[in-house]
């Protein structure tokens, strides 16, 4: 070996052995990046839409994650509507939020629509870093319905017996403009029936509503089933920054899926619309079911 030989030996020796260490710091960091920003990223704040519907589903969830030991504050501003809360957790203004399985397809176009499989479906939607929690039994979504008289006098129990009602029906309501609502035409594809838009809701044969609507109980209405699945399905679930989705939090979430229906939800958004706080509603009704420890 020439006398030059080992300094330059000695010298790659050390920079390999650098090259290592500083691989080996990088391979760490990256390990614990959740880790290190959940130390730093403070209380889940949960943000909703105007609606009583939203405001109440969020004082579950804070009222769920508080019970299991999770930071929480509720935002200060509320939104404009479902999708532009959802695009607040996204943005990362807010870490948590109510949010609609339709709603939130059409808000996030991008992703593969997989029939029969709304979690995948919903995954591919999603940028990474956000989290679509397990849904409740609940649904937002639009029914069409007819009053009692209507359903009997044409024996209407589903969509496809609207065709064999012996002549044209109306349709109305106030969600019959509303995006996820069927068409006249897709009615007519699906179940042979032809449907004509009503002058006012009054006078209308068939109504679309949203299915948390307190008209419907009110009035005692006929919901319509839909066999064909023309109406997309709108059940209401967590939207969450992934560093919020822990496993305590995920399970605190999930303890109100089966218990939330969507008659429960209809009476719990009815309480906030007549003036009680949706704290003092959400906590009530979740130690009723047994969820608060």
């Amino acid at each position: 070996m020439t006398p030059g030989t080992r300094p330059r030996l000695r010298r790659a020796a050390a920079a390999v052995c650098s090259l290592a260490l500083l691989t080996g710091c990088a391979a760490g960091a990256k390990s614990r990046p959740d880790t290190a920003h959940a130390d730093r990223q403070g209380p889940t704040v949960i943000g909703t839409d105007n609606s009583a519907e939203s405001r109440v589903t969020a004082a579950l969830y804070r009222e769920l994650l508080t019970d299991a030991g999770q930071p929480v504050r509720m935002a200060t501003t509320s939104y404009a509507s479902p999708a532009a809360t959802a695009r607040a957790v996204v943005a990362g203004r807010i870490g948590l939020a109510p949010a609609y399985e339709s709603t939130l397809l059409r808000t996030f176009p991008g992703g593969n629509n997989l029939p029969g499989n709304m979690p995948a479906t919903l995954s591919m939607a999603l940028p990474m870093g956000i989290d679509a929690l397990p849904p409740a039994a609940a649904e937002h979504g639009v029914v069409l319905a007819a009053t009692r008289a209507t359903a009997r006098r044409h024996a209407l129990h589903s969509l496809a017996d609207l065709a064999g009602a012996g002549h044209r029906l109306t349709l109305g309501g106030s969600a019959s403009g509303d995006a996820d609502a069927p068409t006249p035409s897709s009615l007519k594809r699906a179940y042979g029936v032809t449907l004509t838009a009503a002058g006012t809701s009054a006078t209308a044969d068939v109504l679309a509503l949203r299915s948390t609507d307190p008209v419907l109980t009110r009035d005692r209405l006929v919901v319509l089933t839909d066999p064909e699945g023309v109406i997309p399905p709108e059940h209401v679930f967590p939207l969450i920054q992934a560093p919020y989705a822990g496993l305590a939090a995920r399970r605190a979430l999930a303890r109100v899926n089966a218990a939330l229906t969507t008659d429960q939800l209809a009476a719990l958004a009815s309480a906030v619309d007549a003036g009680r706080s949706p704290a003092a509603t959400a906590r009530t009704w979740l130690r009723s079911q047994g969820l608060l420890g």
